[in-house]
Order: C-alpha cells, then sequence, then structure tokens
C-alpha cells in the first residue's frame, strides 16, 4: 500500500493511500449506510496494514488475533467520521449495532458459512476508541484476491456521503474499460430489489446522485448508456472518465513510476531469477506485480522459495501459472 500526504480528520490522521479490495468484496451483495461503510474500508486497511508489516500503536489502532479463530480489533472512532465538522458519534453506534445484526455470507469449493459481520462492538464510557470482533474467515476475505481485485483511494472512499457513491467508485477505479451489469444485478448488489419497481426511480435515486458525487470528488467518474429489449432497459453500460485533477498527486506520480520501471519495488535479483530461470516476460511479472512484491515481503528467503519451486514445477502442464499458485499459498499459509 502506498502513503503519502496526510489530511487531519477529527484528531485522528489519514494517511492517504491506493488501497487494495478484494473484487469478491467489491461485487458483494449488501445493503451498508455510509458509516457501515467507513467501518468496513478500515478494516480492509488493517488487515492488509498487517499484511505488510504496518504498526498501528501511534494512532490508537490495534489488531489481536485470539485462541477462538476471532480478530479483535481496535480503532479511534474519529477515523469513522469524515472531517472535524462530522461528530456523530451516535450514527458510529448505530453502524456499529447494525454490522452486529447483519450477516456475510461466504461459499467455496469446500463450504458455505453464514457469520455476523461483528461481535461484541464496545465503547468505554470517555474512551476515544472503539473495539470489536469479527471472525477470520471475514478477516481473511479481505485478503483474498484469487477473483482480482480494485485499487482505489482511501481517503476518497472516506468522503462520500452516498453508499452508491461508494459502491460504484470501487467498481470503476482504476479501470479503463467498459464495463456492463444487467439491472437486475446491479439492483442485487446494492440490495434494493424490493425499493424501485420502475428502472427510471433507480436511474434518478441510484446512479444519477452517484455520478454527481463522483464528478465532484472522485479521480473516477463515468458516462452511462442503457441497453434495451423492446421498451424495456435490460442493462446498463458505464464507461470509466479518469479525471486526473482529483488524484492524489503523489500517489499518481508513484504509480506512473511503477508501471515504468520492475525495479522501483522489486530486487533486481528477483526480477532477474523470474525472467531468466522461470522464464516470465516483463508483462507476465507486471500483471502478477503485487503476488511478487508480497512475496518478497512476507517469505524469509524469496530467493530459496523460487528456486525450490521452478525444481517442482518442471513436471506441470503449465509451469508459470503452478508458480503463481504455489506462491499465493505459502503467502496465504504465512
Amino acid at each position: 500500500m502506498m502513503k503519502t500526504k496526510q489530511q487531519k480528520n477529527n484528531s485522528v490522521t489519514v494517511v492517504n493511500k491506493d488501497q487494495i479490495q478484494s473484487y469478491i468484496m467489491t461485487t458483494a451483495k449488501y445493503d451498508f449506510s455510509v458509516y457501515e461503510k467507513r467501518i468496513l474500508y478500515r478494516i480492509v486497511e488493517m488487515a492488509q496494514g498487517e499484511l505488510h508489516g504496518v504498526r498501528f500503536a501511534t494512532d490508537c489502532k490495534k489488531i489481536e488475533h485470539t485462541l477462538f479463530d476471532t480478530v479483535h480489533i481496535t480503532m479511534p472512532i474519529a477515523s469513522l467520521l469524515n472531517g472535524e465538522s462530522d461528530e456523530n458519534y451516535t450514527r458510529v453506534k448505530q453502524a456499529l449495532l447494525s454490522l452486529q445484526k447483519k450477516i456475510f455470507t461466504y461459499e467455496d469449493e469446500k463450504e458455505w458459512i453464514s457469520i455476523s459481520i461483528i461481535a461484541l462492538p464496545k465503547i468505554k464510557k470517555r474512551s476515544s476508541v472503539v473495539s470489536f470482533q469479527i471472525d477470520s474467515h471475514i478477516w481473511d476475505c479481505c485478503l483474498d484476491f484469487s477473483k482480482g481485485f480494485r485499487k482505489y483511494e482511501l481517503a476518497t472512499a472516506m468522503k462520500f456521503k452516498s453508499v452508491y457513491s461508494m459502491r460504484f467508485y470501487e467498481l470503476l477505479s482504476g479501470q479503463k474499460t467498459k464495463l456492463i451489469y444487467p439491472l437486475e444485478q446491479l439492483k442485487e448488489m446494492f440490495k434494493v430489489q424490493d425499493k424501485y419497481a420502475k428502472t427510471n426511480d433507480f436511474v434518478r435515486k441510484v446512479i444519477e446522485p452517484a455520478k454527481n458525487e463522483l464528478d465532484e470528488l472522485s479521480p473516477y467518474t463515468f458516462e452511462w448508456s442503457a441497453n434495451k429489449e423492446g421498451k424495456k432497459i435490460v442493462s446498463f453500460n458505464f464507461y470509466p472518465i479518469f479525471k486526473p485533477e482529483h488524484r492524489d498527486a503523489e500517489l499518481y506520480k508513484k504509480e506512473l513510476q511503477k508501471q515504468t520501471g520492475l525495479s522501483w519495488d522489486l530486487g533486481r535479483q528477483v526480477i532477474s531469477y523470474l525472467k531468466t530461470s522461470l522464464e516470465f516476460s516483463d508483462k507476465e511479472i507486471k500483471n502478477n506485480r503485487d503476488l511478487f512484491v508480497t512475496a518478497q515481503m512476507e517469505l524469509p528467503d524469496i530467493m530459496t522459495e523460487l528456486a525450490i519451486l521452478r525444481g517442482k514445477s518442471r513436471t506441470k502442464t503449465n509451469p508459470k501459472g503452478w508458480i503463481i499458485n504455489a506462491l499465493k499459498g505459502k503467502i496465504k499459509d504465512k
């Protein structure tokens, strides 16, 4: 995660960064308030911070893994508010109560599981921090990039006043090509199946307000058009638009540097071994760059690990694909 200029947020220093969010979370079906979304943004931030070895003690954040397969989170209440004028602690409490009642459903090849999003929310009297527990499955989901990911500026995401703006920002951030979503999929994703029987109402209450707020605040906004079957709208086209004037200048500079040179965040020995011994092209390294960077940071000796994987991959049908999956497994195990 890249960090840059700081902003004051109710005595909490917000460090802007390009936050990576699992595509599983980006497209999940849920109906959250703005304050609930901010809690989730902070959970994702802390999960990825722990993965990258970030220490949180300086701003009252704390992560404790318990013996009961749960993660105990502590964070400043002010980190969930929107600037110094936003002192609505009551809404934070309401969001915590609501998240406690809501269910996260997860299913893979091995199991189906239904989990309360948070448990045991607590704010001690005359305290500036909130604590709660989350199940390890939700913690793992924050770090599951097997279906892809979206990257967005944390500071921008925390500014939005509409949860629909947040969802569209997550979907569109960093995208360069047209996205097509069926109307029913969008309504199900945003959990508004029972709200807007008329498609014009969905456009007026969901799409247009989100577009207007993204136009004002976001480095990524969109134009849209509808696809019809007869007279009925069945899906929407969304055309991402990049607005550099709203992009954090330092983050954008680092992003461009990262795109132009592999050695920006990967060791030269690692790059050389990937190219010469494992026969990865520059494009293949860039496509899996985040994985290699994480492996470089997390594994005790990345060069030894790559050498071992090289030997084991010789009998595989797709050696490079096997190495990628093996690295993901090693990182997950760690």
